[in-house]
Formats: structure tokens, C-alpha cells, sequence
């Protein structure tokens, strides 16, 4: 097909594609000219894809250094579009990232000379880096890449009343802006260094002089926003109820911190309580999978905790950080950022049950990193924390999750790790048992392990069984990208025996088949 429009030529080549899986057909796109005249064959969708369009295309260069780098991995054309793919799937979220997807054609468009845009850059440096288990950049990878303004917002320079500010032009806006201009990557994991919580820690120079009065009273009804989201997230996921989260955060509370409060005692307090509630809306943000949204929520969290001068605070949001990386599977950055929240008064300065939950983080980050001995002792220190909890201390109402039942779960994920899938088994086993009926979204997530270590073992039939309960309690309402993964590990897991002739095997993937049609 040829289309004139003024004096710019487009021309587009159908190609049959065969990816090994199955026949698409694709769009070589040859570009002349801006792609602003691109006609109605939709240059948007082209842009989510990651090609730019200046310039004539017989003039473009060849780009050596990504050929060099696929030929290094030994990466066909497919073979690289299938594992962009897979950190697309991990990073991005609904609409963004199926119009993420990529095929092999877009990355012979990339080695010829065409410059991707938008989230693609940072999405095929961490396909590279995991392959090479080691950062690679978009300079390393011949790709010039200017900050978006979702990056710009991970600056630790940036103030967080900025960030939360940027919310005001609309909760749904901010969310699409995060997803189309952010991706979750190693760069962004960074941490400030010690000069720079020690000056956020620091009274501001100069008081308000306008704004609201905030009292005391203000910061016990941000806590009890805070209290009664988190234990909806508990039940329901954080699938269910965060853009209320949001709209508070981007009103009510930017009011609080902008106002004039009555001492120094009471401004930490509102920085600490707005902290949790923006931490809140991060791990809500995680457990959906949005994974860049999470990280600009847990970066702004840090940020106002620093304020506060809250150190246990300050642990306990890294800690979330650490997980999540950890999850996706930033296995160095994790642990850094797991030492980080163990470090100094983060730990020694918590409640025992806190130490308890930023213990058993850090030591699955040594787990994953290969320290088996140093995991081992951290997990004996987590448990050792945890039994000192007693009535007469104070736990911080973030931590009423954080008993047995998670310690047994954590303790599990780092045995696993590890290999240890016989006394892994036992400790989901023993998380299950003790968890309480609040913590539902959990208690599915655990289950969904539990049953992939089961199979791990040859136990298809208990691991089917595990897995009925964990559809049961998905399908009575459950919104988590978390556990829904599990459901789509179990189809995974299960391929294998699907031919063997296991009735449970049968009956489960129809019906795991059919949970994930009506969800996604």
C-alpha cells in the first residue's frame, strides 16, 4: 500500500511473521519524513511500540552496538522480541502493555538504525542486563533516550510535595503518564547516600506563613484512612480501592503538609502518617502488578518518611521496595535495598515485630543472592524478633499484618530459593494453618506457592488440590495481579501433565482457563 500526503511518501510492507508460535501478520514500517503526517493507520499506536520517525530511512545507520550485543547473547531477532516481551509483561500494566508487545521485525527495525521511544529503550536494557547478569544502558545499547517526566519524579532531589502535587491534574491521568513514560528498572533503584537523610531529616529553615492549621486531630484521621484501606487491601487486594487512595493523597493530605502546624512534634507526625498512607498506595500499586506506579509511590513514601525522621518508618517502605524487586527479579538491587532497611536505627530502633518483618526481607534477598549461611542467620534473627513481641510494647499499626503466618510464608519463599523444597512445603503449610480469615489475599498468594513447590516435587495431585482452594477464594472476589499470577504459574505448571490423563489436572486448567477469560 503507497499513501501520497503533501510532498511525504509512506510505505508499508505486510510480511508474514513466524515467531515459532504462531503465523502473524506484521507491518515492516519504512518511515520518510515526520511522524506527525503519519496517516490514519495510527501513529500512536506505532509510538507505544517504540519507533520514531525523523528522518529519511535509506539515510539511517546501522546500530553495531545492539547488533553486537544480540549476537553476544546468541538472541535471534524472535528470540529478543520474546524476552522483551516477557519484561514488558512484568513491568507494564493493562492497555500500555499490550500495546507494548513486539514482534521480530521491530527489533531488525531497531538494529537498522530506528531510534525507539517511550518505554521501550529501558524495557530492552533489562531483557539485555538479565541476560547478561550484568546493567546494561541505552547508550551501551546504541539508543539515545531523554528523561521522561515519570524518571524525572524517582529523582531523590525531587520534593515529594511536588510529586503528590503532580497528582492534582487527575489520579487516572497520573496513572497513564506512570505507565506510558515509567518502566521498573535498575537505575531506578538507586538509593540516596547517608548526607542525604540526614538533611531531609532537618526542621525546614522557614515556617509556613499561610495554609491550614494542622493539629493533631488531622494526623489521627489520616491514620485511620490509613488503617482502614490497608486491611481492605488485606482482604480484597490492592486491586480494590486505590485511586481513592490517590485522590485523597492528592488533596486532603498535599493540604496537611502545605499548611502551618503547631510544632516541630506535630509536622514529623503528619510527614510520618502521610508517609504510610503513600507507602499504602505503593504496595496496593505492587500487588496489582502497576509496578512503575508502585515504585514513584514507594520513592515519594521514602521521601516524606525521610521528613519525618522516622527511621523505622524509613525500613519499612525500603523493605516493601526490596520485595518488589526482589519479585521481579532485581536480585542485587533487592538485596542492596533490603540492607538498606535493616541499617542503623531502621532496625535498631523498631519494635521487635517490625524487625521481625524487615529481617525475614533481608534474608530472602541473601537467599536469592546465593548466601545460604547468612540467610540462614537472618532467618533465625527474624524469629528470634518475632517471639520477643509482647503486650506491653507498641507495635505500629503498619505491622498488624506481620505474625507467624507471614513469617512462615517469607521463611518459605527464602527455603525455596534455596532449594529446600520439603521444609518449604511445611512452612507454607504452617502459614496457612495460622493465618487469619482478614488476611485473604494473602492467604491465596501462599497457596499459589505452595502448590508450584508441591508440583516441584512430583506431587501434581496435592498441588492441584492447593490450587482448587486458591481459584475458590480467587473467584468470591479477590482483585490482585499478584494472585492472579499464580493462576497463570499454575497453567504453566501444569502443561506438562496436561496429556497425562490426570483428571484433577483436566479439571483444574478448564478452570483456571476460564477464571483468567472473564478477568483479563
Amino acid at each position: 500500500m503507497r499513501w501520497e500526503q503533501g510532498s511525504r511518501l509512506w510505505v508499508i510492507f505486510p510480511r508474514l511473521q513466524d515467531t515459532g508460535e504462531e503465523l502473524s501478520t506484521t507491518l515492516d514500517l519504512w518511515i520518510c519524513g515526520r511522524p506527525g503526517l503519519l496517516p490514519s493507520a495510527g501513529w500512536s499506536t506505532w509510538s507505544k511500540i517504540g519507533f520514531s520517525g525523523g528522518g529519511a530511512a535509506m539515510a539511517r545507520e546501522r546500530n553495531e552496538k545492539l547488533a553486537a550485543l544480540l549476537e553476544e547473547a546468541r538472541w535471534s531477532r524472535a528470540q529478543a522480541a520474546a524476552a522483551y516481551n516477557r519484561v514488558a509483561e512484568e513491568t507494564l500494566n493493562g492497555e500500555v502493555r499490550e500495546n507494548s508487545k513486539i514482534g521480530r521485525s521491530h527489533v531488525s527495525m531497531w538494529v537498522s538504525g530506528v531510534q525507539p521511544q517511550g518505554v521501550a529503550p529501558a524495557i530492552l536494557c533489562q531483557a539485555l542486563s538479565r541476560r547478561f547478569k550484568r546493567d546494561i544502558t541505552p547508550e551501551q545499547v546504541g539508543f539515545t533516550v531523554s528523561t521522561s517526566p515519570a524518571q524525572e519524579a524517582l529523582d531523590w532531589r525531587v520534593d515529594p510535595l511536588i510529586a503528590l502535587n503532580d497528582l492534582g491534574s487527575g489520579v487516572d491521568a497520573d496513572r497513564r503518564r506512570l505507565l506510558t513514560d515509567g518502566v521498573y528498572s535498575a537505575a531506578s533503584l538507586l538509593l540516596p547516600d547517608e548526607t542525604w537523610w540526614t538533611a531531609m531529616a532537618q526542621p525546614p529553615a522557614e515556617q509556613p506563613v499561610a495554609g491550614k492549621r494542622v493539629g493533631r486531630g488531622d494526623v489521627a484521621t489520616i491514620r485511620e484512612l490509613t488503617q482502614a484501606f490497608s486491611r481492605m487491601d488485606q482482604r480484597r487486594g490492592g486491586g480494590h480501592g486505590r485511586r481513592a487512595v490517590d485522590e485523597y493523597l492528592k488533596s486532603e493530605v498535599l493540604d496537611f503538609l502545605r499548611g502551618r502546624f503547631a510544632n516541630d512534634e506535630t509536622r514529623r507526625a503528619m510527614f510520618a502518617a502521610s508517609a504510610e498512607l503513600a507507602y499504602l498506595s505503593g504496595w496496593m500499586a505492587f500487588d496489582n502488578s502497576e509496578h512503575a506506579v508502585a515504585l514513584s509511590r514507594f520513592n515519594t513514601a521514602v521521601k516524606l518518611a525521610a521528613r519525618s525522621g522516622n527511621a523505622p518508618l524509613s525500613g519499612h517502605i525500603l523493605r516493601a521496595m526490596a520485595h518488589q524487586s526482589l519479585d521481579l527479579g532485581f536480585r542485587s538491587e533487592a538485596l542492596k535495598i533490603a540492607q538498606a532497611s535493616v541499617h542503623g536505627d531502621r532496625y535498631a530502633a523498631a519494635t521487635p515485630r517490625e524487625r521481625a518483618l524487615l529481617g525475614v526481607v533481608h534474608a530472602r534477598t541473601l537467599a536469592a543472592d546465593g548466601q545460604k549461611q547468612a540467610a540462614a542467620r537472618a532467618l533465625l534473627r527474624a524469629e528470634d524478633d518475632l517471639s520477643n513481641v509482647r503486650d506491653g510494647i507498641r507495635e505500629p499499626d503498619r505491622t498488624f499484618f506481620f505474625g507467624e503466618a507471614s513469617l512462615a510464608h517469607e521463611t518459605a519463599c527464602a527455603l525455596r530459593v534455596l532449594g529446600d523444597h520439603q521444609r518449604a512445603v511445611k512452612e507454607f503449610q504452617r502459614s496457612v494453618r495460622t493465618r487469619g480469615a482478614a488476611f485473604r489475599r494473602t492467604h491465596v498468594v501462599t497457596l499459589g506457592y505452595m502448590g508450584a513447590t508441591q508440583i516441584a516435587q512430583g506431587g501434581v495431585e496435592e498441588a492441584c488440590v492447593t490450587w482448587t482452594s486458591v481459584l475458590d477464594a480467587m473467584e468470591d472476589g479477590i482483585y490482585s495481579g499478584r494472585a492472579r499470577q499464580t493462576v497463570v504459574d499454575m497453567r504453566k505448571l501444569l502443561s506438562p501433565f496436561r496429556k497425562r490423563g490426570i483428571p484433577a489436572v483436566g479439571a483444574l486448567d478448564a478452570r483456571a482457563t476460564m477464571y483468567l477469560a472473564q478477568v483479563d
